[in-house]
Formats: C-alpha cells, structure tokens, sequence
C-alpha cells in the first residue's frame, strides 16, 4: 500500500527531470524509560520526465542528522609519568547523531566537490573554525571514531535498494542514547556524482512521561530537583534501613 501511494503522488506531480520523493515510517520518536532506539524506514521514489537522458549510474543518498552541539576535544600526554591533558580543540558544531546511507560506494555516488557544497560525509557534517591546535584534524578524526564506536556516527555504504531505478528504500537505526531535537533528513538524488535533486524533512525526538517532568524539572527548576533528590536518598536510605531491622527482629 505505502508504495501504490508513492506511485501516486508521481504521477500526480508535474514532470520537470529526475526528482526524488520520499517519506518517513515514523515523523516523531518518543523517548521513554525502557526506550532502545527506532527504526526509521525511509522510502521514496524517483520521477522523471520522458525521455530523460541517462548517462552514468544513478544514485540515493540519504541522511539523518541529529541537533548540533559545540564539543571540546582532549588529548592526553604522558608528561613525567602521568597521563594529563595536553591540548585540546573546541570543535564549533558536531552532530549529537549522523548517519548517510548511500546506494553503493559513497566515492561514487557523491564527488568530492558536490560534498564540500552539501556537507553531505560525516567530516563535512562537522564544522571545526579557528582551531589553534597544529594537528587539529587528528582531534576531530578521533571525534568520528570515538562516536562511532556508539554508533552516533555511521556510514552505511550500499544500505540504500534502489529497484529499477525508480523506487528507494533503507531502514536506519537510531540507538537509545539520542539526544532531544529536531532531526534532519535529507534524501540526495545523484547522477555521476552530481546531485539532480533534493528532498529534505524531519523526525521529532521528545521525551516522553516521566523522564519528559524529569528532564524539564532537572533543566527549568533545578534547585527543586536538588531537593526531591536529597528527600528521595533519604526515604530510600530509610527504608533500606527499616527493612534491614525488620529482618533482624
């Protein structure tokens, strides 16, 4: 059915080129207490207008980008037998979450031109300016790997199935440690590494119940917060302590 819709709203739309549309399994991802992450299909497909001239192979490449935040990166030297920081680069914005899934190679898909102009790759997604460190790059090397390795950062080469160079889909993973905000997910359409077209839209990511009270009451009213923590220790101490002698009597 999702794809009998998509059919439809091709046809429906005037014809100008290659373009690409799409949709999202889910426009808004609710974080609870026992959240693990999400799955987010996206799905699309591409129109064009007959015949359209097809020299070099085409490709999808879609992404989802989580709200930025500035990041101080630290490196640690052993100076006289301890390990202390040494230096350090404040990296201006860097997605809390990012993730490209391409069609196939991403080299092929997307030049390295049309990337610096569409800061497409996880390098170019970080913005690092006035950096005074010599090897500054290193730092945000070591940023990539670091997120990597939580899965915040990914590169999903051939993860995107493009059926008769017409219809799209991939399904990416959000993990459980996602960060709230707006994120953003663009899906490119490119021909010989260049991009034909665009289509850009977003997912919601909110807390949810408790941890939503939690989270507002931690940030808005924190000495309230202090409090209830300090009454709550208590209690639990009490109880603990309570429990304890009933079990000795």
């Amino acid at each position: 059915m999702r794809w009998l819709i998509i059919l439809l709203m091709v046809l429906a739309l005037p014809a100008r080129g290659e373009e690409v549309i799409a949709g999202l399994s889910q426009s808004r991802v609710s974080i609870t207490a026992n959240f693990e992450g999400s799955e987010i299909l996206v799905f699309g497909a591409v129109r064009r207008e007959a015949p359209v001239p097809r020299t070099g192979q085409l490709h999808v490449i879609v992404t989802i980008q989580g709200p930025s935040t500035p990041v101080t990166v630290l490196r640690k030297s052993n100076v006289a037998g301890i390990w202390m920081n040494t230096d350090s680069v404040h990296v201006d914005q860097a997605p809390s979450f990012y993730a490209v899934a391409t069609t196939g190679v991403f080299s092929d898909a997307l030049s390295h031109t049309e990337d610096l102009r569409h800061r497409v790759s996880v390098p170019q997604a970080i913005r690092s300016v006035g950096a005074v460190v010599e090897d500054s790059p290193n730092f945000t090397e070591a940023l990539i790997r670091i997120r990597e390795r939580g899965t915040l950062y990914q590169m999903l080469e051939g993860a995107v199935q493009l059926e008769r160079s017409t219809l799209f889909r991939t399904r990416i993973q959000l993990p459980a440690n996602l960060t709230e905000g707006f994120y953003i997910t663009r899906i490119l359409l490119t021909r010989n590494g260049e991009v034909l077209d665009r289509y850009e839209t977003g997912i919601l990511v909110t807390k949810v119940g408790l941890e939503r009270f939690l989270f507002v009451l931690a940030h808005e009213r924190p000495w309230i917060y202090g409090v209830l923590s300090i009454v709550i220790a208590g209690l639990a101490g009490w109880g603990a302590s309570a429990a304890f002698q009933f079990r000795r009597s």
